[in-house]
């Protein structure tokens, strides 16, 4: 199976330096602008489905990028790590808390390990009935670590570690 991974575009609260988590935030001037380009980005890329999380941001980015020209699975468990008490609190905040919360979940959220088992189940049940399929995720960080750590091995904190470096998408063979 062959993956690429996009982030959704930018919302109104990544321009606050807010961290949304759960919280269901809409797409910046910017963004919208963002989620036309994904399309044209893949405008020549094989893809048999996409998948998303069910958060508005990544809805919205995958309606604005492609319309309704690829079938779309819409799943929870590809959603961001639930922040319970710091959603929506300054990123600065609580990006500074995030490698004490691997194994801890945050206040009425969840840690980094029950984040990324939900999103590990979730491509292992694409993999188990999609197995040839070429598939575009679009997702959240937490979306991403689900990969890095199940395609590339990598520890939650080796993905925590690393700097965001936005690209158009990242390839995985799974």
């Amino acid at each position: 199976m062959k993956i690429y991974f996009a982030a959704h575009s930018t919302t109104k609260d990544n321009e606050a330096e807010l961290s949304s988590g759960w919280k269901n935030v809409e797409l910046s001037d910017l963004g919208i602008r963002q989620s036309k380009e994904m399309g044209e980005t893949f405008k020549n890329v094989k893809i048999d489905l996409i998948c998303c999380s069910d958060l508005k941001r990544a809805v919205n980015t995958v309606k604005i990028a492609f319309g309704d020209k690829y079938p779309i699975i819409v799943d929870k468990r590809l959603r961001e790590l639930n922040y319970g008490d710091l959603e929506g609190k300054p990123s600065e905040i609580v990006g500074l808390m995030k490698k004490g919360h691997i194994k801890e979940p945050f206040s009425n959220g969840e840690s980094y390990e029950q984040a990324v088992a939900r999103i590990q189940d979730f491509y292992k049940e694409l993999k188990e009935k999609h197995p040839d399929k070429t598939v575009l995720v679009v997702g959240h960080r937490a979306t991403q670590y689900g990969l890095d750590t199940l395609v590339d091995g990598k520890t939650i904190e080796e993905c925590l570690s690393t700097s965001f470096k936005w690209q158009p998408y990242w390839e995985y063979d799974f």
